[in-house]
Formats: C-alpha cells, structure tokens, sequence
C-alpha cells in the first residue's frame, strides 16, 4: 500500500506542469507537495496528517514519538521525516517547465533524510537543509541527517562516484562559518558540534548505522494491516484521483502517468535488485577466494611443518650416528693408548731398574774405594807415629 501511495503521489509531482491551482494560491498558502506515507501522530499547528494531504509552505512539521511521515515534493524531492522530529519548509521556488528553483528546509530537531529531486538534478546546489550547527548543501543525492541537543550527524547514504545505476555521483557539502566537510563516499559520515567546524569524513560504523535506521524504523514498519478492506484503499485511490481531476488533469493522463511511473519504480528497483546480486557474488566469490587462500596456506603450513619434522628427524639421525662414530673412535684411541702405555711401562719399568742396580753398584764400588782409601791413610797415619815414638825413644 505504501507503495502504491508513492506512485500515485509521483503522478501528482511529475504532471506539476500543468499546475494551475498552485498559481492561484496566496504566499501563506503556496503548495510544495503532498504526504506521502503516515505512521503514529504526525501534525502541524493546525492539523493532523494523514496520507494525500497537501503540505503547504513555511508549515512545521512535527512528528512525535514512534512516529514518522514521508513527504513527496512538487520536484519529485523526498523529505521523510523520523521520529520525534520537527521540520519547517522554508524555501520552495519551482518552475516546472525549466525544472529550476530553490529549496530550503530547517530541522529544529530529531531527523530528515532527503532524496533529491528535479531542482537538485538541474542545480545540485539548490537543495539545502539549515541545522543548529551549520547547513548540509545536497548534490544529487540521499543523505540523513539527525539533530541533537548540541550536535548534528549527517550520514551519505549514495549514489556515489563509482554507482553501477549510471546515476549522477552525488556528494553532501556540510559547513558552517569554521569550516566544511565534502561527504562523497556512500555510507561515509561526519558530525558537527556547536563552535566548531565539521569532523572529518569517516566511514560509518554498525552501530552508528542502527542508530540511524532506528529513527525512521517507525515509517518503515507502517504497513496496511490485514483488517484494511479493499474498499478503503479504492477510497484512498479516489480520493487522490479526485485531487489530480481537480488540478485539471484527464483519466487517460492519469493512466498513463500511473503506468510510466509504476515502469520507473520497476526499472530502478530490478536495477537495484542486479546490483545487490552482483554485490552478493563478488561477496560470495571473494569469502571463496579467502577459503582457496586459506586452505592453501593450511596446506603450505603443513608441507611445510612435515619437512621441518623430517629434517630434524633426519638431524637427530645426523647427530647420532655422529656421535656413536665419535664414541667409537675415542674409544679405540683411548683402547690404544691404554694398550701402548701398557706395552711402554713394563719395558720402561725394567729399564729403570736395571739404571738403579748399576748405580747402586757403581755407589756400592766408590763406597768401598773410599772406604780402602780412608784404611790406607789411616795405616800411614799409624805408621808415621809409630816411627815418631820410636825416633824419640832412640833419642832418649
């Protein structure tokens, strides 16, 4: 249903050429578009919305707690605005047959996500959202917003340089009076505080992801419930038919609008739909690769342990033939040395006893001349006194 909702509120933006009415509005009460889509409690000062109402310029929107609506602009722009929000159209000069103009839009607080329409396709500069901190300038592109107390994230969400639609690469200039950051990389985001110029731009982390997604998980799960009869959504149908009859427009135009748009949608969904599936196979082929990768290294690794084992085994083998060789050969030498110092001692031992006996001898031979040469002295020394007494015998 809420798609249906889109087409036909498309066939009201697309055919705004014929736009009488809007001309013959006052200032106060200038037409930019129609609400789209509806979930929990979404007002203005002086209205509840529902789905197929006209929004009106410089009206405020508030959408409150679990609540959201999505807005489709008379250029084909689309304003969704999250939970908890407040939102204030304040700019929207359009000239539906050159497809220039200005848009200018204010978020008080909570969040906005933005698809760019025709006056963004013609000038990507004339698409500005104004926050507390600063201004977000949109250059053919979607990109979301969320307003806090004292800070402003701004989320990229595409298409981007390289997108596979062939659609104009799209960027967000977010600045203030200290400085500015160019977001064009999808899903790359940055964040702007009071006093100070905008963050760098970084890629957007999961978490940060849910955060976003959570302010507009409201307009997401509103869904025509089971109970919806088939005669309420041919009312609904009526009833927007009834406006574009109003604007001048014919059955037959509104048919073929209905048609060329719902072909559009198709055409830009199956796009999408091919580039989610060749994401997937690049996905796929690439975690692949890594499993090839993987299980070549394990491979490798294990190759490579097997011959690190046999190498060490045939080292053990090295080192122990070796060493037995070593043990063997020590032991030999030590054998035959053990067996010549054998061999050389008794040989030596005779030797030197024999060296002993002949110098006991030869001692034992100069101790017997000593010994006969002391007898010979002492016998002459005898003799000598002996012929001294006889000699003084005589004398007397």
């Amino acid at each position: 249903m809420k798609k249906f909702f889109l087409a036909l509120a498309l066939f009201l933006i697309t055919l705004s050429s014929s736009l009488r009415a809007a001309e013959e509005l006052s200032i106060e009460k200038q037409l930019i578009g129609i609400v789209g889509a509806t979930s929990g409690i979404v007002k203005t000062e002086t209205r509840e919305l529902k789905p197929g109402d006209k929004i009106y310029l410089n009206e405020t929107i508030y959408a409150g707690v679990d609540s959201g609506t999505q807005i489709l602009l008379l250029d084909q722009s689309t304003f969704t605005i999250g939970e908890d929000s407040e939102v204030v159209m304040d700019t929207f000069v359009y000239d539906p047959d050159t497809n220039d103009g200005k848009i200018v839009a204010s978020v008080k607080q909570g969040s906005l996500k933005v698809i760019s329409g025709l006056i963004s396709k013609n000038n990507p500069d004339n698409l500005t959202v104004e926050v507390p901190e600063g201004t977000l300038g949109s250059r053919g592109t979607e990109f979301q917003t969320i307003v806090t107390r004292g800070k402003t994230d701004t989320l990229l969400i595409g298409p981007g340089k390289n997108n596979t639609l062939g659609m104009r690469a799209g960027a967000v200039l977010v600045g203030n009076n200290l400085g500015q950051t160019l977001l064009d990389n999808p899903y790359s985001m940055t964040s702007m505080v009071k006093g100070k110029a905008p963050g760098q731009a970084k890629k957007i982390t999961k978490n940060q992801l849910k955060k976003f997604n959570k302010k507009m998980k409201a307009l997401r799960m509103a869904k025509l419930s089971p109970e919806d009869t088939r005669a309420e959504r041919k009312e609904l149908k009526q009833a927007l038919k009834k406006e574009l009859k109003a604007l001048g427009l014919e059955k037959e135009e509104i048919k073929t609008v209905i048609k060329e748009n719902i072909k559009k949608d198709k055409e830009k969904k199956v796009a999408i739909k091919k580039e989610r599936a060749e994401k997937k196979k690049a996905k796929a082929e690439k975690k692949k690769d890594k499993k090839k990768k993987v299980a070549k290294n394990k491979k490798g690794k294990k190759k490579k342990a097997v011959k690190k084992k046999n190498a060490k085994k045939k080292k053990a083998v090295k080192k122990k033939s070796s060493s037995k060789k070593k043990k063997a050969v020590k032991k030999k030498s030590s054998s035959k040395k053990k067996k010549a110092v054998k061999k050389k001692s008794p040989s030596k031992k005779k030797k030197a006893v024999k060296k002993k006996k002949v110098v006991k001898k030869k001692k034992v031979v100069k101790k017997k001349k000593i010994a006969k040469k002391k007898k010979i002295v002492k016998k002459k020394k005898a003799a000598k006194k002996k012929k001294a007494k006889n000699k003084r015998k005589k004398k007397k």
